[in-house]
């Protein structure tokens, strides 16, 4: 496929933005997907049933249509996880790519029962220099009183394409909290869509983006307030280095019936080359009174006082910088409660920046 077009806003804005969508060219969607069999489940239990049960279902937005179809018609590797009761240990899913499974086109539907609770973490890493092919779908439904924290995290190559669909619907008193990590991928375009229909239902989203040399990163995260006093967060940091570049988009949509609702998004990104470019769309959108939005964006280099100060003590100048971005996402590793991943997210943050 020689160009496409993906990850539209839901609301159209000027063209002069350049950020409704993302066009991506020389793209190769792969028709023909292998098989692959490099997933390792951690910590299953009989509170959480995985099988390969999954139903294909609609996507309200999702990256972009074929995409779509092509996971819910194609996919090599379908995980449906059914949760039941309260479940303190960590669930990880780690999906590897390498010579022999160099496409990962994955269906992932998560059920949180009432009263359910859980911790996932959904990993997808590299051992090969070879360019691969990721498109997933993540489509979660948190039922009445459910509790789930979801850890995402991309460590993917830098050659590699990355596309990602998530989906939530979030019922009453449902509580979903992500923590994602979006550093690898030479396209990593992410559709992020949630559905708040239930009464203090609430959703947060912690994101830590890191984009490299001839990196693209797109991010559309959309939330649709419905239910009475319910809640959304979008906390977003991020860092470009040579000549990355960036999109964010964020929509909170405050839909009739949601009084006493409160949204926020907050996102910035730090510079760190004189080519590296950051657009950003924060949107709120309401048809519903007596709630409460806030938003803000913003991208800077990094201030020459603080990095004379580091330089001053006797720390090299690319040693400086890996400091400075590492405490810009301590906030958001420190979320992870999984301690060697931690330290991987860490050491990937020294790889990448020493480049």
């Amino acid at each position: 496929m020689e160009k496409i077009t993906l990850n539209n806003t839901p609301v159209r804005t000027s063209k002069s933005f350049g950020i409704n969508n993302i066009k991506l060219e020389n793209v190769i969607i792969p028709k023909k997907i292998n098989e692959y069999q490099n997933l390792k489940i951690q910590n299953e239990n009989s509170n959480i049933l995985i099988t390969e049960d999954v139903e294909n279902f609609d996507i309200t937005y999702g990256v972009g249509k074929d995409l779509v179809e092509q996971v819910k018609n194609n996919s090599n590797k379908k995980l449906k996880i059914d949760i039941n009761g309260k479940n303190e240990e960590p669930v990880i899913l780690d999906f590897k790519l390498d010579e022999n499974n160099k496409e990962l086109v994955e269906n992932i539907s998560i059920i949180a029962n009432e009263g359910s609770k859980a911790d996932i973490t959904i990993k997808f890493s590299q051992d090969t220099k070879s360019a691969c092919y990721h498109n997933g779908i993540l489509n979660i439904v948190a039922k009445e009183n459910s509790n789930l924290n979801i850890n995402l995290i991309n460590l993917l190559g830098d050659i590699t394409n990355n596309f990602h669909t998530i989906e939530n619907n979030i019922d009453y008193k449902a509580n979903v909290k992500y923590t994602i990590i979006d550093f690898g991928g030479k396209n990593s375009i992410t559709n992020y869509y949630s559905n708040i229909t239930g009464k203090n239902g609430k959703n947060s989203v912690y994101t830590a983006y890191l984009g490299g040399k001839d990196n693209t990163l797109d991010l559309n995260y959309i939330a649709e307030l419905k239910g009475e006093q319910s809640k959304v967060k979008f906390e977003v940091q991020g860092a470009l280095t040579y000549n990355a570049k960036k999109h964010f988009k964020g929509t909170i949509d405050f839909k009739r019936g949601c009084k006493k609702a409160v949204g926020s998004e907050n996102e910035f990104c730090m510079l760190l080359s004189e080519k590296a470019k950051s657009l950003a769309l924060p949107m709120l959108l309401c048809s519903e009174e007596d709630v409460e939005g806030e938003h803000s964006c913003a991208a800077g280099k990094i201030e020459p006082k603080e990095l004379f100060y580091l330089m001053s003590r006797g720390i090299n100048k690319k040693d400086a910088m890996k400091l400075m971005v590492r405490a810009k996402f301590n906030k958001i590793i420190e979320k992870i409660k999984i301690e060697e991943l931690k330290q991987e997210i860490i050491d990937e943050i020294d790889r990448r920046l020493e480049e």
